[in-house]
């Protein structure tokens, strides 16, 4: 984006704008590993610190020998849909973002569009801001 102050407002923890990806595991985690990641799992930090991950929601987008999933967090940690399911016992092969917050990610990688007046406001109020004034690309 070229706001800086809503891209930093997005982005903070404490503003708990859900971001969500599709990710595709190794082999199939059964029932109760993806319980555990529902209900959070204590994963380590860069710093070598755990810390438990809070609550994400979870559902099988493809099932296959090594399923897609659909993974929607309030938080975002470094590395940390990665961290959730080595924690269960599965490496994620590919990961995505295909949502931020109230925003779809529909544009190819190198390119951008412009944001309508609407997903600006959305954003604003997903982050807690206020009325947009200008269009704003992303």
């Amino acid at each position: 984006t070229n706001d800086g102050e809503l891209a930093n407002r997005l982005m903070k923890a404490a503003s708990h704008v859900p971001k969500t990806y599709v990710v595709k595991v190794a082999g199939t985690p059964k029932e109760e590993a993806l319980e555990k990641l529902r209900a959070g799992v204590s994963i380590a930090t860069d710093d070598g610190k755990r810390v438990r991950t809070g609550p994400a929601s979870v559902r099988v987008v493809k099932e296959a020998t090594n399923p897609w999933y659909e993974i929607t967090l309030i938080e975002g940690r470094n590395r940390q849909i990665r961290r959730m399911f080595e924690a269960v016992g599965h490496h994620v092969e590919k990961i995505k973002r295909v949502r931020y917050g109230p925003l779809s990610l529909d544009v190819p990688p190198g390119e951008f569009r412009s944001l309508t007046l609407k997903e600006i406001e959305r954003l604003k109020s997903a982050s807690k801001g206020g009325v947009a004034k200008t269009k704003k690309s992303v």
